[in-house]
């Protein structure tokens, strides 16, 4: 066995050293193993009752690993080597973390962004295949990448059913859609839920195709399986549910992730949307925060070759209290944190399965799409001001006298409660834009709060469910950019354009009607913006939020 888990924290290590014995004597381990869904409640049974075969995935995706091998050598005879994946949440990146591990070539589209979207569309399409993953078949992101493709691949002159491999759950829209144009579809699991997919068809065909070690991946996972299983006391599982559920329960809902030389690239945004979309709702959760490198403050002494988690600090320049260090391939580390969420859900006493509070934002979306020119009370779309090439728009929590970007700036970190977090949001094409990224890391130190960054949509998939179900103690800052060239979505009423900023929307009037504080800024140039907006953090007043 290679997967551990290690507590620094002498105190961490009691508590959850009582709650794994309770754990052991409860059989908790091997319950979840044999798929008992009453481990979280009555009111989540029926749920879980059709979301635990992820337990057996190591063993059932088995006969995967040949069919794929056999699709990715189809592929190649007809010089179709470039994979892209259309999908969100955990159906893009399980995969992106196991290709970017193993330095493949795997495009991701898991955005709305016209601008990405049409950059990958200027690639050799002849040798493109798209890999369409939806679980319900009906992920709107996804639809319109499938439209889209299909679309230019017929004005290629190629065959689309001959450059598109669909993974979706049996009898799902997409799937009959994928059936009647003739397209290869890869049924998965329906009884496992999205986030706790990656050793599934939404993980292992995409990756497999671009050439990953899948078998391999499988085999560490098999290995993990046979100790978190086990109603023992060195159960890893057992140690790190017990140690997230023990922090949580004395108050410290954020858990910080930094990889200090794992070799595992992207793993702690994989990480988060388990963490976050499993335990957010219900007013309570954890809120994963995940920090650019081991650099980050509390950190500097962490263990090498492992992945990192700190629990327990308010603020993001406080060094961590308490701190977890978890270690194996990457196999074992993704059923590991699988077994560990479950468990943390357990003591928490959350239905981690369930996700209540994602849809509101997608309904939102769609009103907007319905009736773009509709307006609402505090709507986030009326323009406060304007400063430079950027656009200000707020509700009624930004004082009336604010003019200025680095003032509206400040309003909105001085809105953040005590103990409360940031979340930047960047509607933006997270390749030639990658340098909104760098606003997390300035806005924590410059704050004192912990500090999230997700591209948009992307983290309505991940965090979103957290930040409308979890502790109510966010502030939002969203940045969107003007779009130069549009791409229209085929037999659909909206261009890329339109959904992008319908999400947006969308989520912010969902966020604010829970009386969330949300800042939008509008880059009317997206370069010019950005160095805009970067100057006026600079100009911010350095201060701690505890």
């Amino acid at each position: 066995m290679t997967v551990r888990v290690t507590l620094s924290d002498p105190g961490l290590l009691a508590e959850a050293g009582k709650l794994v014995e309770q754990l052991v004597t409860d059989q908790v381990a091997s319950k979840i193993a044999g798929k008992d869904a009453t481990l979280w409640g009555k009111e989540a049974e029926a749920e879980a009752s059709i979301r635990l075969n992820w337990v057996e995935l190591p063993r059932t995706s088995r006969p995967l690993v040949d069919q794929v091998i056999a699709m990715r050598e189809k592929l190649r005879v007809a010089g179709i080597d470039r994979v892209v994946l259309a999908g969100m949440g955990g159906s893009s990146l399980a995969p992106e973390v196991i290709c970017r591990t193993e330095d493949l070539p795997l495009t991701v589209l898991d955005t709305t962004d016209a601008g990405q979207v049409a950059d990958t569309l200027a690639g050799d399409l002849a040798a493109t295949v798209l890999v369409a993953s939806s679980k319900s078949g009906s992920t709107v992101e996804t639809d319109s990448h499938y439209r889209i493709f299909t679309e230019r691949f017929a004005a290629a002159g190629l065959t689309p059913s001959e450059h598109i491999v669909v993974v979706t759950d049996p009898g799902s829209p997409l799937h009959g859609r994928a059936d009647q144009a003739g397209v290869t579809v890869v049924t998965a699991d329906p009884h496992v839920g999205g986030r706790y997919s990656a050793l599934t068809a939404f993980g292992l065909v995409p990756a497999g195709l671009v050439g990953a070690g899948i078998a391999r991946l499988l085999d560490d996972a098999a290995q993990a399986a046979e100790v978190l299983s086990r109603d023992t006391s060195d159960n890893p599982g057992l140690l790190l549910g017990a140690a997230l559920a023990a922090r949580h329960s004395g108050g410290a809902e954020k858990v910080v992730l930094a990889d200090t030389g794992s070799g595992i690239i992207g793993f702690g945004d994989w990480v988060e949307q388990l963490v976050a979309e499993s335990t957010g709702k219900n007013g309570t959760g954890l809120l994963p925060v995940v920090v650019e490198n081991a650099h980050a403050p509390g950190f500097a002494d962490a263990s090498a070759d492992a992945t990192t988690v700190a629990i327990g600090p308010a603020a993001g320049n406080d060094h961590p209290n308490a701190r977890i260090t978890t270690g194996g391939s990457l196999g074992e580390l993704i059923l590991l944190w699988e077994y560990a969420t479950a468990v943390a859900g357990h003591l928490i006493g959350i239905d981690p399965f369930n996700q209540p509070d994602v849809e509101a934002a997608k309904a939102a979306a769609r009103t907007l799409l319905d009736a773009p020119s509709g307006h609402s009370s505090g709507d986030i779309d009326t323009a406060t001001f304007l400063d430079g090439p950027v656009e200000v728009f707020a509700g009624d929590w930004l004082p009336a006298t604010t003019r200025t970007l680095p003032d509206a700036l400040q309003a909105l970190l001085d809105a953040a409660p005590a103990r409360g977090y940031l979340a930047v949001q960047a509607y933006l094409d997270r390749i030639a834009d990658a340098s909104a990224a760098e606003l997390r890391a300035r806005l924590a130190q410059i704050s004192g709060l912990q500090t999230t960054f997700g591209w948009g949509p992307r983290f309505l998939h991940s965090t979103g469910q957290y930040h409308k179900g979890g502790h109510q103690n966010g502030v939002f800052l969203q940045v969107t950019g003007a779009v130069a060239a549009d791409v229209a979505v085929p037999d659909r009423p909206y261009s890329l354009a339109s959904l992008q900023r319908a999400q947006a929307l969308g989520d912010g009037r969902v966020l604010a009607e829970h009386g969330r504080p949300v800042l939008r800024l509008n880059l009317t140039d997206r370069a010019a913006g950005l160095v805009q907006l970067a100057r006026a953090v600079s100009e911010l007043h350095l201060g701690a939020k505890k």
